[in-house]
């Protein structure tokens, strides 16, 4: 009989992938969680595959140590430059059964049943827009779908830096939907493929015309790994189900806590954690 003594991992390269979380917690909230967040390494968008590839896998690794069987990149930038080269090259080392998920390909997945014009608009950090993950999975499912990308480089420091409310984001926020909506007039649905976009969205649905619908990760990832647990039973009887959560940071636990705040809507205390 099978010891079930194993957290789910949620990595994270900031905060954004709390909103993420939320979700999960929502959707699956009798197991137990272990989140890790590398802040003190953020932001991953800018940096090169390489450098993302190394520090998400010593996160995941990290998570792995503390005895995750499962991790999930709730991050778009480390999905994008690192996730594959994991699953191809690291997990297969493993003695044990391990795996790890990420983002976009449950969002890839069901962009097809939000659009009507066959043209998506992408929202993303540097490093996701650059990678063409986004364009190429969802390619995989719809190959008629034309995909529309726009970087926006100051979004996930207006959100840490908690400006997100503040009238100098609108200028930011604007100038990118315009540049995207430039790039073709018939996009009819936009992803919001930054796990910190949520806490925008207000601003976001402001500054686009009202027909456009906006498909934010959440509730996908959680929708996803429900149905992923479904369907492997083997990766199911390893997760602890005792309804727990720990967090933590690379970074100062009270930065941590304060931050985590925004993005979860109620207090957390998290663990500082060297890697």
């Amino acid at each position: 009989m099978t010891t079930k003594a194993a957290p789910i991992g949620i990595f994270d390269s900031g905060y954004g992938g709390l909103t993420v979380f939320r979700e999960i917690v929502k959707q699956l909230p009798g197991y137990d969680y272990i989140y890790l967040g590398d802040n003190a390494r953020v932001p991953y968008g800018t940096r090169s595959f390489e450098t993302v590839y190394r520090y998400t896998l010593e996160c995941v690794e990290q998570l792995f140590g503390m005895g995750c069987r499962l991790v999930i990149l709730a991050c778009n930038t480390a999905s994008a430059k690192a996730l594959r080269s994991i699953q191809q090259n690291d997990l297969p080392k493993s003695k044990e059964l391990r795996r790890v998920l990420g983002v976009i390909r449950p969002t890839a997945e069901i962009v097809g049943s939000y659009t009507r014009s066959g043209k998506v608009g992408i929202l993303a950090t540097p490093g996701t827009v650059s990678s063409g993950s986004y364009v190429i999975e969802i390619q995989k499912f719809f190959p008629h779908i034309e995909v529309f990308q726009e970087a926006c480089p100051m979004w996930v420091p207006l959100v840490e830096n908690n400006e997100f409310n503040s009238p100098g984001a609108d200028y930011f926020i604007q100038k990118n939907l315009n540049n995207l909506l430039d790039k073709s007039p018939g996009i009819d649905t936009v992803v919001l493929a930054c796990t910190h976009y949520p806490l925008l969205i207000s601003k976001i649905r402001r500054f686009l015309p009202s027909h456009i619908q906006i498909v934010s990760q959440g509730k996908l990832v959680a929708q996803s790994l429900q149905d992923y647990l479904s369907r492997h039973a083997e990766i199911e009887a390893l997760c602890s189900d005792n309804g727990t959560i720990r967090y933590f940071t690379t970074e100062s636990a009270d930065n941590f806590n304060d931050k985590a705040a925004i993005f979860l809507e109620y207090p957390v205390e998290s663990e500082h954690i060297e890697i």
